[in-house]
């Protein structure tokens, strides 16, 4: 039923008469409990900047304990390679003092798998620990290892679509790497000619020249390192994944193995390597890729001559350095 106007009227009086009457009362509450009110609040927002700052506190705290952890260990770790170092270049120092020998060591570190396995292996990272001997710069007699640069070229030109896998190459390299003959890379040197295979050599940055006229290849230690490098990396002239797992399949094949892959395994048995020798007259070389029973593995190279060397007279003074490297940088450190 609809309501009169006369009775709307009626209606909003009564309304305002009751909020009239309301108004103090409302009022009265509100001014009473304002304190309480303001007094919980404060308390409240007490207890919030407290646990606030107790926490903040406790973070700042956490972090600075995780800081100087991470420094402690940081330390601990520089401290191991300097100590490993010293160590490592006292003996190379000794061992190659009259002039004879040149050693050259690059440590690779391990896969990211094998890592997580590894004590300390913070200290073995990837070339942290490379030592040398003050001649591993020196020329030296390169015998058969000079191959390694026939191979590096060859492979530089099979990424320009100039050489390829044929049943001729493949049994080649076999017989040049494997058997250490030299029919195949003599053939292949002669065939480019040895400007253009040098030429080559000093683009990669390694010794230059290796060959010329009527005079034996040389090289240095050093550059039979920073070409190993490459080649355990697959980059620079073995970037081909392929032909970098062919190469080192055929280096683990290699028949003399009296000189690092002996020294290595006497070291730690069941140690890997991939190596190519070199022998002349009284020159006895060895250049390879060790891989420890861990995962670990380094480059070494040991060239030696002198001291009435004939044949392969000069290897087991090379498995000698082998251990004796081996067993400085690694022990049972990172077993």
């Amino acid at each position: 039923m609809l309501l009169g106007k006369k009775n709307w009227v009626v209606v909003t009086e009564g309304l305002k008469l009751m909020n009239r009457n309301n108004k103090p009362s409302i009022n009265r509450i509100i001014f009473k409990a304002f304190p309480w009110v303001m007094g919980v609040l404060l308390i409240i927002l007490i207890y919030i900047k407290i646990n606030s700052g107790s926490a903040q506190s406790n973070s700042n705290a956490a972090s600075s304990a995780s800081q100087a952890d991470n420094a402690s260990r940081s330390s601990q770790v520089v401290k191991q390679r300097q100590k490993i170092k010293s160590q490592l270049q006292t003996y190379l120092n000794k061992v190659t003092k009259d002039g004879t020998t040149s050693v050259s060591f690059y440590n690779l570190g391990a896969s990211k798998k094998a890592t997580k396995k590894i004590k300390n292996a913070a200290v073995y990272e990837k070339g942290s620990l490379t030592t040398e001997s003050s001649n591993a710069h020196t020329p030296e007699v390169a015998a058969s290892t000079f191959k390694l640069f026939i191979s590096a070229f060859l492979m530089n030109q099979k990424q320009k679509g100039q050489f390829s896998w044929t049943a001729t190459n493949t049994n080649g390299f076999y017989q040049m790497i494997v058997n250490s003959d030299n029919t195949y890379a003599d053939n292949e040197l002669q065939s480019y000619g040895m400007a253009t295979v040098n030429s080559f050599v000093k683009k990669q940055g390694w010794y230059n020249p290796v060959f010329q006229e009527t005079k034996v290849a040389t090289t240095t230690s050093h550059s039979l390192m920073l070409l190993l490098e490459k080649l355990s990396q697959a980059k620079g002239p073995f970037k081909n994944s392929s032909d970098q797992k062919k190469i080192l399949a055929l280096m683990r094949k290699q028949i003399y193995r009296t000189g690092i892959p002996a020294g290595a395994k006497a070291a730690e048995s069941g140690t890997k390597v991939a190596d190519k020798v070199g022998f002349l007259n009284d020159t006895n070389n060895d250049a390879g890729i060790v891989t420890l029973p861990n995962g670990e593995r380094y480059i070494l190279v040991v060239m030696t001559h002198g001291h009435s060397q004939s044949g392969f007279s000069g290897f087991p003074k090379i498995a000698k350095i082998t251990k004796k490297v081996q067993t400085i940088v690694y022990g049972s450190d990172t077993k």
